[in-house]
């Protein structure tokens, strides 16, 4: 769960089949909008009428991206509330969990008092805008870790602050929300206890630091730099014994991906049946991939 690079992370774990969830709300980008919704599901509180509202022709929640909006007040409730019984059913059973932290700039809602992780395009005036305090961000992340730790004990933290720089609150900005991060984050982790700090946003500020590793609007890492860090990732988590069968799925997606000149060719008619049961042989070993 976490900002925009938990997804760059979470789709390598979705394209190399690792059983995973990925940020079942949206991209959620600071602690304690990730500990609202840590919440919620552990403690079943279920969304209400109270919790959403209808803005330019659609229902929101303010605890929730603006992905998951839609114009029908019961299917947004019944989505959000699936998703809510989702999210607890892997806290309780997760192997690792990743949290990746993107911003300690937060908005109040002034209306309701309380902060939100998306504001959903209503109008500024409506906020305040607030920089979370160190001990707001160690107090945070320290409530969701102990909250999940309560049902999972055996579970693995792996915490991480995103490379994504938002510089839309500016460049000095975006440095200080960044500090805060790293500080806070940092006085939670605990190796013993199987809370562990990943540097994505280190190796992107310093191996990483040249603009070709960034998109074309010099804020995202792009395919190279995600696949770099991606790298250091598998090296430090994913067990050595995945790497052959990585392989095979690698080679089985890059075979679904094949556009034939001829497709009515025999020479494409044998392709797929080998790909057919190259698939088979997987699954027969690991049931729950499907390609």
């Amino acid at each position: 769960m976490g900002s925009c690079f938990a997804e760059n992370i979470g789709k390598k774990l979705d394209y190399y089949k690792f059983q995973n969830l990925l940020n079942p709300f949206g991209i959620i980008f600071h602690p304690v909008a990730i500990e609202k919704l840590v919440t919620r599901a552990i403690n079943e509180d279920f969304f209400t009428d109270r919790d959403i509202f209808f803005y330019n022709e659609q229902w929101h929640c303010f605890e929730v991206h603006s992905l998951l909006s839609i114009s029908e007040k019961d299917d947004f409730l019944k989505k959000l509330n699936e998703q809510l019984l989702h999210l607890k059913d892997y806290l309780f059973r997760a192997s690792h969990i990743v949290f990746t932290y993107g911003t300690a700039w937060v908005y109040r809602f002034i209306e309701s008092d309380s902060i939100v992780a998306n504001c959903h395009k209503i109008p500024q005036k409506k906020f305040l805008k607030e920089l979370l305090s160190v001990e707001d961000v160690f107090a945070s992340i320290e409530n969701t870790l102990t909250l999940i730790r309560e049902i999972n004990p055996q579970v693995k933290f792996i915490q991480t602050v995103s490379p994504v720089r938002h510089l839309k609150d500016g460049f000095i900005e975006n440095t200080r929300s960044k500090a805060h991060l790293i500080a806070g984050l940092h006085d939670a982790i605990d190796s013993k206890n199987e809370i562990h700090y990943f540097p994505s946003y280190e190796i992107m500020m310093d191996e990483l630091r040249d603009y070709r590793f960034y998109e074309e609007d010099l804020i995202h890492p792009n395919k190279t730099a995600v696949s770099i860090i991606w790298e250091y990732f598998k090296t430090v988590w994913i067990a050595s014994e995945t790497i052959s069968l990585q392989a095979e799925i690698e080679g089985i997606q890059t075979a679904l991906q094949h556009r034939p000149f001829r497709p009515e060719s025999e020479t494409h008619k044998q392709f797929l049946t080998n790909l057919q049961l190259r698939i088979a042989k997987v699954q027969e070993k690991y049931s729950h991939i499907i390609f």
